[in-house]
């Protein structure tokens, strides 16, 4: 696909147009109406694919759950059916909400031993919509305080579960990249941090991380890498425990496999097995 169009969307996802411009931009690029309206097929998330781990699959159970200290905070929880105390991970959306995907992807982390949380930062609004649309601009009307605060509550939730080990960690993608950066420099307690093209925090916060980190970025990503250079530099100089890993000529959200257009089976299947091994080692 035309990379204009790739990145066309990407503007588009993060708020940089209405969508009557984004499809009037589209029919530009694409030649046509006809030719827009059948490129979206290509260009949105399909949750039809979402499932690769069922609800009831065997190696573990899953629920909703509330979360103490913040009014209607829910969260998906699964957990290895296997006894005994796991490591524990918060899973954290993109600016869509918790949708298929990101529940499913939470499944994923639990069948790999993991107590794992996929918080609904839009339950406190009423919960994730079905129209990613409406859903993106909730996001928007989210503050900055809030997100920290249902992050840290997340945080502390996995900690004192029966079924953790005490040690908790956080994987997010796009929104929620940039999220598990900010609550890797709000949340002592944080462990472990794995963020996938997600924005980096103010260089001078850097200081305040206890929490290794792994941060994946997409070679082609040019809005999100053109803050690596600043974000590296600072947690070297603050001497922080981090791995930095980026996959060239792919594009940001790489590791969506609802999302065609977008997705890379080499760079998501190498980012999964480097986040997974980087989870055990600093959680178990």
């Amino acid at each position: 696909m035309d990379q204009r169009i790739i990145d066309l969307y990407d503007d588009f996802t993060h708020g940089g147009m209405n969508r009557r411009s984004f499809l009037d931009r589209l029919a530009a690029l694409a030649g046509s109406t006809a030719a827009a309206s059948a490129l979206l097929g290509v260009l949105q998330n399909n949750y039809a694919q979402a499932q690769t781990i069922a609800e009831n699959d065997p190696r573990i159970t899953t629920q909703m759950v509330e979360i103490p200290g913040v009014p209607n905070l829910k969260g998906y929880l699964a957990k290895p059916k296997a006894g005994g105390k796991h490591p524990a991970v918060l899973v954290i959306h993109e600016n869509r909400g918790l949708n298929p995907h990101i529940k499913d992807v939470t499944r994923r982390v639990a069948a790999e031993g993991f107590l794992a949380l996929g918080l609904d930062y839009l339950s406190p609004m009423g919960g994730t919509p079905e129209d990613e649309d409406k859903g993106r601009d909730m996001i928007g009307q989210l503050k900055p305080a809030d997100i920290v605060a249902y992050g840290k509550a997340a945080v502390a939730y996995l900690k004192a579960s029966p079924d953790g080990n005490g040690k908790v960690g956080a994987v997010g993608f796009c929104w929620g990249g940039g999220a598990v950066n900010g609550l890797a420099v709000a949340d002592p307690d944080l462990a472990a941090g794995v963020a996938y093209y997600g924005g980096q925090p103010k260089a001078e916060d850097v200081s305040k991380i206890h929490a290794a980190l792994l941060l994946h970025y997409a070679g082609l990503d040019e809005r999100i890498n053109a803050g690596i250079p600043a974000y590296e530099a600072a947690l070297k100089q603050a001497g922080k425990t981090f791995e930095i890993h980026k996959y060239e000529g792919v594009n940001h959200a790489f590791n969506n496999d609802t999302n065609p257009a977008r997705y890379d089976k080499a760079a998501a299947d190498l980012a999964r097995s480097r986040t997974i091994a980087f989870l055990k080692k600093h959680l178990s």
